[in-house]
């Protein structure tokens, strides 16, 4: 069993309220469910509203495959919001 795992850190500068960071997160995390077979949740910076954490999880039996996946929900959370990705971390277990 192979457990790839990644935190996306992104940044939202028009974000004025924790409100807006919210919904912002919340579509993130709904489309990304919706397209891949992933745990999503935001993991970090709850209370900070311009800044984002996403972590999210996938499980499989290969290594190219977990990579694979994780390419794909980064590359997807990247066209589907207005935020911009500051980093990635990526861990295959």
């Amino acid at each position: 069993m192979i457990i790839g795992t990644c935190i996306v850190y992104l940044e939202a500068p028009w974000v004025e309220s924790l409100k807006e960071k919210r919904m912002v997160v919340k579509s993130i995390i709904d489309k990304s469910k919706h397209k891949f077979n992933i745990s999503i949740a935001e993991v970090e910076n709850q209370d900070m509203h311009k800044s984002i954490a996403v972590g999210f999880a996938c499980v499989t039996n290969e290594v190219s495959h977990a990579n694979s996946i994780i390419d794909n929900v980064i590359n997807f959370i990247g066209k589907n919001t207005d935020a911009d990705i500051l980093d990635t971390v990526i861990e295959i277990l």
